[in-house]
């Protein structure tokens, strides 16, 4: 049985983007979305134990016997370094490993749209990362830190569990905080970052009503605040922020995100057509004050004619960008229509190839 730095090196190698330790099965990989398995042998819980107490401290053991579940960061010098979660299944000890680049991809290694660059040149506001789990939201979330970074004399405070890509200071100071090591939660964090002079705050993400509240707040005193959340399109996005609060809550909720809001940011990484990796679809809304009234009178549901409408300003919705990579042959017709938002409105849904204007 190979030992987790050996498995760690696999991945590497072979480009995964995770590697995967289950009771009952061999070792697996991820590599452009699909998991492959291993030809090693079934793995069992013991081993999978044995095999991550080599890079676990006393006290993360301790942590995982006592919570079942531990999430860190692991660095290994010779390799790069790894998004860990351990937990239990089945009463057996069981690992997902996210492999994260050593160097922080930048917006232009990405080739993420002008609309997405110039929200990170925001000086205010709040700029949200949208997509489901793996699609990238933190890759592109650090290459706009990295844009800052390299752009503006700034203080930049992100808080993270844990943390994944770590930058290094250039024209502005990055200070990098994990949760559980560096303070005790993402809340807790963020309140205590607005008495530390930033500029710009990231937050991994925007998990519960408190962290969401403190996040509208800061973004309205004049800081920068860019974070994710898991929702598929622009509009329920903002439903999800606006619904975690209580109906009596609510429309002052929604006259903070109309106020405060610069742009949302959905993505989907889609598997090319030519079996050689994922590309990038995207819905941009820039908060115009077509946007922003639409927000303020809770009609979320008239967000998206506003995207179709609104190219000159950047904006593009999920499906026109999805088609339009079907057109150029990057994705395949299936592919395009599984991940569309409304795939009966896809079939018929024709765009105009102006590849140029979303930087596609």
């Amino acid at each position: 049985m190979r030992t987790i730095r050996e498995l760690m090196t696999l991945a590497l190698e072979r480009e995964a983007s995770d590697l995967h330790l289950v009771a009952g099965t061999p070792p697996c990989l991820r590599i452009h979305g699909a998991i492959h398995f291993l030809e090693d042998g079934l793995l069992q819980g013991d081993q999978i134990r044995e095999m991550v107490q080599e890079i676990l401290s006393p006290a993360q053991l301790e942590r995982l016997d006592s919570e079942l579940e531990l999430e860190f960061s692991y660095t290994e010098p010779s390799l790069g370094r790894f998004r860990a979660a351990l937990f239990f299944e089945r009463a057996n000890l069981a690992a997902a490993f996210r492999v994260v680049p050593l160097k922080v991809r930048s917006v232009h290694d990405l080739k993420l749209p002008t609309a997405v660059h110039d929200l990170a040149r925001r000086q205010a506001g709040l700029v949200l990362i949208a997509g489901a789990t793996g699609q990238g939201k933190t890759t592109t979330m650090n290459a706009m830190i990295d844009l800052i970074n390299s752009e503006r004399r700034a203080r930049i405070i992100t808080i993270e569990d844990p943390i994944e890509f770590v930058h290094r200071h250039r024209r502005s100071v990055i200070l990098q905080r994990e949760v559980e090591s560096d303070t005790h939660s993402f809340n807790r964090a963020l309140i205590s970052a607005l008495r530390q002079d930033p500029n710009v705050i990231c937050v991994g993400e925007m998990r519960d009503l408190e962290t969401i509240g403190t996040a509208l707040t800061a973004a309205e005193t004049g800081h920068l605040v860019i974070s994710t959340l898991h929702t598929q399109s622009a509009s329920q996005t903002m439903d999800r922020i606006i619904d975690v609060f209580p109906g009596h809550q609510q429309n002052q909720v929604r006259m903070q995100l109309a106020n405060s809001l610069q742009g949302v940011v959905c993505q989907k990484l889609l598997p090319r057509v030519a079996g050689d990796g994922r590309i990038l679809a995207f819905e941009i809304m820039i908060a115009t004050p077509a946007v922003r009234h639409l927000i303020r009178e809770g009609k979320m549901e008239q967000i998206h004619n506003v995207l179709v409408t609104g190219k000159e300003q950047g904006m593009i919705p999920m499906d026109h960008c999805i088609r339009l990579q079907y057109e150029r042959g990057l994705i395949s017709y299936d592919i395009a229509v599984s991940n569309s938002l409304d795939p009966e409105s896809f079939r018929s849904l024709r765009v105009t190839r102006e590849s140029e204007t979303f930087g596609l």
